[in-house]
Order: structure tokens, then C-alpha cells, then sequence
């Protein structure tokens, strides 16, 4: 039997609203909570699970540790307070070299003798003419002494009145004679004698010696040049033969702007820092401050001594100088340690580094000293075996699982 649509519309049961539950809020928020949780814990898990790739770096133990800060950091250069060039005092040909570079003299030894073909010539004139002068002398003595003795038979046979007095006379006048004769004698004599002398001098002159004990820096003439103590002769003419160097009046010469040279005393201690070593720090010390400026450059002249002179130390290198402030406590005899700045980590007015340990990184405070060429000493907190972080990221934390990166 068909049924109409009012008779199906009336069999559909009628519902009312349904009511609203309070407790689906709170499982809702119970539910999120445990997602984030959950999450949370997830990126701890992964975090501490990541492994950071780090460079790492190792101290330096170089010089002797300061403790002592520096106020003033200068360049110059090694300097030779005694260094000459030896030349002849004459002109002429160099017939024989006798020293090479590097060479260590003597005071007064020989470097170096010039052609002495001519000078011999008239040394030996000079010594015959000598010989002659000597020998006219001893003639001219004998004369005299046997004008003498007929002098003194002439004044007996006078007393005696067996000669006339016009005999006697001629025998005085014959001995004046002779004895103002022996008098041009002996000036002949000192002047052949003074001649030898200046031939011979000349002779010496043409040795060239060292001025003091030294060594050799350099060897500018050859066998068959022309040396001259004064320019002449244009380019053909050496002026020197050898460059000597006193090794032991090595010191450092430094241009200090005048700005900053009331930081400079005498006596003061500082720290020399070789271009050519690097990794070596040479105790050294103030010897005084030049008292003049230097208006162009506007920089004062220092020279600082080297506490104890090195092999190393040649005149003419670039060298850096620290200029210390005294420590207020007693110098650290311990070697010096130092590290990269780059490793170094700054706050709170406090340094610290971040060093490996157990494959993880750990901060360590540490307290440092002077600071040069991006090195800085390390006075207390690292020993020297151990693995620094170099440049440390601002992430980094305490107790991250880290590695070292291979290049």
C-alpha cells in the first residue's frame, strides 16, 4: 500500500538540542599539552644527539712569561752602534783580498794589501840614501877626531914655542871646521833616517787593517781595482774595501711617536720580537731616549739594548718591540703560553675559551697577559695540551657534543 508523504512525516521521531558537554574543553587541553610535551622532549633528544663540527687549536710555548702588560708596541730595526767601512789611506791598485764575508777579525789584522811595486822602489832609495848619509858621518868623524889630535900637538909645540902662532890658528880653524861639518852630518843623517820612516808608513798604509774586532758584512773591492779613500775616478773607483760590524753593539733603534713617548722611561723593560723568528721573544731594555724630535715624521728616536745578545741577531732586521709596564706582582718565571685571540671569548669583563673535554665543550675562565701579532699570553687556566675552540660560535653551550673538523 502506497503511503502519501504526510504519513511518513508523521512516523519521524522528533529530537530536541543536545546538550553541550563541559569535559570535551578539558581533554582537549590535556591532549595539546602531551603533543608539546612530547615535541619537546623530541628536540631535546635530537639537539643533544647533533654533533658540531669545531676547529681547534693548541697553546704555544715560546720566551718566558711577563706577567707584565704592555703600554706602547714600536717597529724598527737592528742596528750595529760600531760598523765601518774600511778603506786604504792612499790610492792605488788592490793587489790581494784576504778576508771573505762573514769572516771574524781581529783588531789590527790585516784585510787587504794594495800594490806596493812603487813604494818599494823608493823605500829602498830611501834607505840607501840612509846608509850613505851614516856612512859620510863616520868619515867625516875620523877627520875630525885626527884634527883634533894635531890640534893638541900644536898647542904643546906653541907652549914650547917650536910653531908659529898662524899654525895653531889654521889647526883651530881646521877643527871648527870639521865639527860644524859633523853637525850638517847628523841633520843629514836624522833626514835620511825621517825619510825611511815616511817611505815606510807609506808602505804600511797600504795594508788595510781592521779598525776593531768584528766580523765581515760584506767585501767591496777585488785584486786589480782602484780604491781611494776620497770619490774619484767616477764609477771605477772603489771607496772601500770591507764592511766590519762590532757584533757585540747590536742594538735596536725605534722611531716612537711623540704622542705616545711619555709611555718611554730609561731602564724600562721591554719585549723584541724578531720579523725573521717570530715565535721568539727577546728580553730587552730601554738605553735612552734620543733628545731630539723629528719634526717631519713627528716621531722621538729610541735605542733599546738587548738583554743578552743572540746569533740569530743580525744588524739590519725588522724587529717589533713590546714596551712593559711593571707587574705588580713578581715576575712568572714559567714559560710563556700563548693562544690565538681568535679562541678567546670576552664577557662580563672576564676572558674565557672553550675547550674540549670528553668530546664535549667545556668554558674555562682564564687570565692572560700581553697581547702581540694576534697572539695573547696565557698566564693561568689552560695547560698545553689542551684542544681550544677556535672562533666559537655564540651558540655554543656548555656540555655540547662537538667534533673537530678535518680540513
Amino acid at each position: 500500500m502506497a503511503l502519501d508523504q504526510d504519513t511518513l512525516d508523521s512516523l519521524r521521531i522528533k529530537r530536541g538540542p543536545e546538550p553541550v558537554s563541559r569535559a570535551r574543553p578539558v581533554l582537549t587541553c590535556v591532549l595539546a599539552s602531551c603533543v608539546l610535551c612530547a615535541a619537546g622532549a623530541a628536540y631535546s633528544l635530537l639537539r643533544d644527539g647533533d654533533v658540531i663540527e669545531v676547529r681547534t687549536v693548541t697553546p704555544t710555548v715560546s720566551g718566558v712569561a711577563t706577567g707584565a702588560d704592555s703600554v706602547l708596541n714600536a717597529s724598527g730595526y737592528v742596528v750595529a752602534r760600531r760598523q765601518a767601512t774600511v778603506s786604504a789611506k792612499t790610492t792605488g791598485k788592490v793587489a790581494e783580498v784576504l778576508i771573505e764575508e762573514g769572516a771574524v777579525v781581529a783588531e789590527g789584522q790585516v784585510l787587504a794589501r794594495l800594490d806596493s811595486t812603487t813604494l818599494d822602489s823608493l823605500h829602498a832609495l830611501a834607505q840607501r840614501e840612509f846608509t850613505s848619509a851614516r856612512i859620510r858621518q863616520q868619515e867625516n868623524q875620523v877627520r875630525l877626531e885626527e884634527a883634533e889630535r894635531s890640534l893638541r900637538r900644536m898647542e904643546r909645540l906653541r907652549a914650547d914655542k917650536l910653531v908659529s902662532e898662524s899654525q895653531l890658528d889654521m889647526a883651530q880653524s881646521q877643527v871648527a871646521a870639521l865639527r860644524a861639518r859633523m853637525a850638517a852630518m847628523k841633520s843629514e843623517v836624522a833626514v835620511a833616517e825621517g825619510t825611511v820612516r815616511v817611505r815606510s808608513q807609506e808602505l804600511e798604509d797600504l795594508l788595510v787593517r781592521a779598525p776593531f774586532s768584528g766580523v765581515v758584512i760584506s767585501k767591496d773591492a777585488q785584486p786589480g781595482e782602484i780604491i781611494s779613500p776620497v770619490s774619484a775616478g767616477g764609477g771605477f773607483t772603489r771607496t772601500g774595501i770591507a764592511t766590519v760590524v762590532d757584533m757585540d753593539s747590536r742594538e735596536i733603534e725605534l722611531d716612537v711617536n711623540e704622542a705616545f713617548i711619555s709611555r718611554v722611561r730609561p731602564n724600562q723593560k721591554t719585549e723584541a720580537v724578531l720579523d725573521a723568528y717570530p715565535d721568539s721573544r727577546i728580553p730587552s731594555h730601554v738605553i735612552n731616549i734620543v733628545p731630539a724630535a723629528d719634526r717631519q715624521k713627528a716621531t722621538v728616536k729610541v735605542r733599546v739594548g738587548f738583554d743578552q745578545l743572540d746569533p740569530r741577531i743580525l744588524p739590519d732586521m725588522g724587529v717589533k718591540v713590546s714596551f712593559l709596564q711593571a707587574p705588580t706582582a713578581p715576575a712568572d718565571t714559567r714559560r710563556a703560553m700563548r693562544v690565538p685571540s681568535s679562541v678567546i671569548v670576552t664577557a662580563d669583563d672576564k676572558r674565557f675559551v672553550w675547550r674540549i673535554r670528553d668530546s664535549k665543550a667545556e668554558r674555562i675562565e682564564i687570565r692572560t697577559g700581553t697581547e702581540r701579532d694576534g697572539q695573547i699570553e696565557v698566564l693561568a687556566g689552560v695547560n698545553r695540551a689542551d684542544l681550544l675552540i677556535d672562533q666559537p660560535s655564540p651558540q655554543l653551550v656548555e656540555g655540547a657534543i662537538v667534533s673537530i673538523e678535518h680540513e
